[in-house]
């Protein structure tokens, strides 16, 4: 069974990039697990709570097959986290999928993993994304190599059927 840890901040992610793409990838055979910073409750933009599988931290690359960065407007916090960045790096590194949504490729942009690469971001994030040498698209969903980059919110299931169609 393929693996996916989805890795959420310790409040306010986007509570459907969530939802619905673990709903998606589980109904397609995907196992599925949620990290986070706080082993505590967690509650959404929208007001959905759920606690994490495991502490990022704890992550093990080698367990998962895709690592996912979830966003909404509490993903700010891994922008400049060491830890996130490491876990992005080396997942690349040993030829995972990683990826991200909404202002969360900003965490990737950081870590160094976009540079020269296509991606999509929110429109908000969209700078800081060239910034750090990423070839924005503006499309909805956006894969270069192993990288899988969404916009938001309504590219949902775009973006869960990109993961999908990873891992076959």
């Amino acid at each position: 069974m393929k693996k996916v840890v989805m890795i959420i901040p310790s409040s306010d992610f986007r509570d459907e990039e969530l939802i619905e793409t673990k709903d998606i990838l589980e109904k397609n055979g995907i196992g599925v697990k949620i990290a986070s910073t706080t082993p505590d409750k967690i509650e959404g933009m929208l007001g959905a709570t759920v606690k994490a599988d495991l502490l990022i931290s704890n992550i093990n690359i080698k367990e998962f097959d895709v690592i996912v960065f979830v966003g909404g407007s509490g993903s700010s916090q891994y922008w400049n986290n060491p830890v996130a960045h490491k876990i992005a790096q080396d997942a690349l590194s040993a030829n995972k999928i990683v990826a991200a949504i909404c202002i969360a490729p900003v965490t990737l942009a950081n870590a160094g993993i976009l540079k020269g690469k296509r991606a999509t971001v929110f429109s908000s994030e969209v700078g800081q994304l060239k910034a750090k040498g990423a070839s924005y698209t503006g499309r909805a969903v956006e894969k270069d190599g192993n990288i899988i980059t969404a916009s938001g919110p309504d590219a949902v299931k775009e973006f869960a059927g990109e993961l999908v169609k990873a891992l076959r």
